[in-house]
């Protein structure tokens, strides 16, 4: 099966699909070694790890590229990726969904933010005429080459707008022809439940952000309420920046990590992560033995 089907069948499901968020390839292969079904590319983490720079869309379309081709290559379970704003218009948008699917990704979140745009917790964010992001929706669907690439469709408009009118642009992207409805930072539970009320048919996403505007429930929860895939952005890079902060003080002040070792991983723990031995093969395999010639 094809991992775009793959993916498209795991949205279709009742179980809620858990797909957690990687900012570098090898977070990626983290997940996938952890048994989830689907990798999320966050592009707050991506503009974290390559820039060190928060998500205020700094980063350009092919450093996201880049980034996201080196998750797929990292993994073989399928990688849906943000892909912001689209990067332009709606002309712009044909051309973003051509290159992330020549990069093996799965699917593509689009957004209707103006840009540069801000992460979807973070206050200030305005919003493009919904006319608009329904023109940009609709060209990633004409342009994809593949019927299962999925097209996930955010809006930003609940923090400024309202619940009211995030949901009736969430109508008009399904109609667009959307996969998948991505209503960005609800509030409350009740607005949790009124985003599956309002999308029977289509699968809707859950943006769970450790201290983030939406309420952080379980996957159980959120299976319940109808959601069809829930994203864990930014839990893997802030336990990570957590760690290594950790990690750096203790070598600061004590001049020794001695009590740090029973937190990490081991040697080679960390080198069957990455596929040691699979290269150890590969050596094993090509390589050249020299004969020496007899004399005479």
């Amino acid at each position: 099966m094809k991992k775009t089907t793959q993916l498209k069948h795991l949205l279709q499901a009742k179980k809620l699909l858990v797909a957690p968020g990687a900012y570098d390839a090898l977070s990626a292969k983290i997940i996938a070694q952890g048994g989830f079904d689907a990798v999320y590319m966050t592009g707050y983490g991506a503009s974290a790890s390559v820039l060190g720079a928060p998500d205020v869309g700094l980063l350009t379309m092919s450093e996201m590229l880049k980034r996201a081709g080196d998750i797929v290559e990292a993994v073989k379970i399928p990688v849906l990726a943000d892909g912001d704003t689209g990067f332009g218009n709606a002309i712009n948008v044909r051309r973003t969904v051509r290159e992330y699917e020549k990069a093996g990704v799965c699917g593509i979140q689009l957004e209707d933010q103006v840009s540069p745009k801000k992460c979807g917790h973070m206050p200030g964010r305005e919003v493009i005429p919904m006319e608009d992001m329904v023109q940009k929706i609709k060209a990633a669907v004409d342009t994809r080459q593949d019927d299962d690439f999925v097209i996930v469709a955010r809006t930003d408009a609940r923090t400024t707008h309202g619940l009211d009118e995030a949901l009736r642009r969430g109508r008009a992207y399904e109609q667009a022809g959307a996969d998948v409805i991505f209503i960005e930072s609800p509030e409350s539970m009740d607005e949790l439940k009124r985003i599956n009320v309002a999308f029977p048919n289509t699968p809707t996403l859950a943006n769970m952000i450790e201290g983030g505007r939406t309420p952080l429930l379980s996957a159980d929860e959120l299976e319940r309420l109808g959601f069809g895939i829930a994203i864990y952005p930014l839990g893997p890079l802030y336990a990570a920046a957590k760690a290594v902060e950790s990690y750096l003080k203790e070598l600061r002040t004590a001049g020794s990590v001695a009590h740090k070792v029973q937190d990490m991983i081991t040697f080679a723990e960390f080198n069957t992560l990455i596929g040691l031995a699979e290269y150890g093969q590969l050596e094993d395999l090509y390589k050249i033995t020299h004969s020496i010639p007899k004399p005479g």
